[in-house]
């Protein structure tokens, strides 16, 4: 069960007032440890951590952590996105719900806290003039 709050909004178009150009941010935040990690793949990174863990004291079970960590550190950045841009990643809109939805279910793994409007206007209209 949703850990959101009895007066969820129905729709998320209650609580998220953003433009139609707010996806560039998340999208540009979801690119960069993407392409740091196709970049590390290139130049065999990949290869030294896997080799890396199955050496390690954990062994070969070592290599069942690696797609929970992978997961924690997407979800750490979206959350850290969503938060940025004003809107709580533990709410979930009583019109959404299920796989893969279910992210409002976990803990938030944000490195902020959720921002104010006004803050978060302040923060993209400096982008968008620089």
């Amino acid at each position: 069960m949703s850990r959101s709050h009895d007066n969820a909004p129905s729709h998320i178009s209650e609580y998220d007032q953003r433009d139609n150009r707010a996806w560039m941010y998340s999208f540009g935040a979801a690119m960069i440890p993407f392409s740091a990690f196709c970049f590390g793949h290139q130049r065999g990174v990949t290869g030294r951590v896997v080799e890396g863990m199955v050496k390690s004291p954990v062994g070969v079970y070592g290599l069942f952590l690696l797609p929970f960590a992978t997961l924690a550190m997407e979800k750490s950045i979206y959350d850290t996105v969503q938060s940025w841009q004003g809107i709580d990643p533990n709410i979930r809109p009583k019109d959404r719900g299920g796989f893969p939805s279910g992210g409002a279910d976990l803990p938030s793994f944000s490195l902020i806290p959720v921002q104010n409007r006004t803050a978060r206007k302040l923060t993209e209209t400096g982008l968008e003039t620089n």
